[in-house]
This record gives C-alpha cells, structure tokens and sequence, in this order.
C-alpha cells in the first residue's frame, strides 16, 4: 500500500494525467490503514507484543481525527486543500478495512499458534 500511495504522490508532482478515481480518491482510501498499521507495528516494538490489535474506538477516533482535520479545517485555513465529502468515507472506510484485515489476521495468527503447540505436544 505504501508503494502505491507513494507512486501515486509521485505521479502527481510529475504532472502525470491519472484516472480521476486513482487521482482524487485512492490516497484518501489508503491514507489510514497505512497510518493504522505503522502505529501498530509502533506499539508492538514499544510493548514488545506481537499480538498488540488497536481497538476499534481508537481507530473510530484517528478516521474522524483525520476527516475533521483534512476535510473541514485545513480547507478553511489553506486555499490548496478542498472538503470533499466522499473523502470522509473513505477515511473511514480505509480504518473499517484496517480494523477488519487485524481481526482476521489475529485469529489466524491464533489459529497457527494453536496448531504449533499442539503438535509439540504430541
């Protein structure tokens, strides 16, 4: 994901013509599972857990942090940001994403763990 968000900024300063979806709405897509995953990946280290999941009110909070911050003050205090509606979405549809993969994630990680133990036992 960061790849692709990071061509895409790329892109745009080379003034590259991108579909107007990759263009206008990807980044805003990818913006908080990149953020989400770097702040676990931060934790783990910090708390030394691998198993460290980021409950789903943190990231309630961080998307509507972010969708408040981008979406309705900075077009207010700077003419080169716009308010777009659907960017807010996506914001939070990129931590319902995040929120969903870690689920997932966990229960398989548990899951194979389970299964390691298990056939250390017999």
């Amino acid at each position: 994901m960061l790849v692709i968000a990071a061509s895409i900024y790329v892109l745009q300063k080379l003034t590259i013509v991108l579909p107007l979806v990759v263009n206008n709405y990807l980044n805003d897509l990818l913006c908080m599972p990149l953020v989400l995953g770097a702040l676990t990946f931060i934790v783990r280290k910090l708390k030394n857990d691998p198993r460290f999941k980021l409950p789903f009110g943190f990231i309630f909070i961080l998307s509507s942090y972010y969708a408040v911050f981008f979406e309705y003050y900075l077009p207010k205090t700077n003419i080169r940001y716009t308010s777009d509606w659907l960017d807010v979405s996506l914001y939070f549809i990129g931590g319902m994403l995040f929120y969903f993969y870690q689920r997932i994630r966990y229960k398989k990680n548990a899951k194979t763990k389970a299964y390691q133990i298990i056939r250390r036992v017999d």
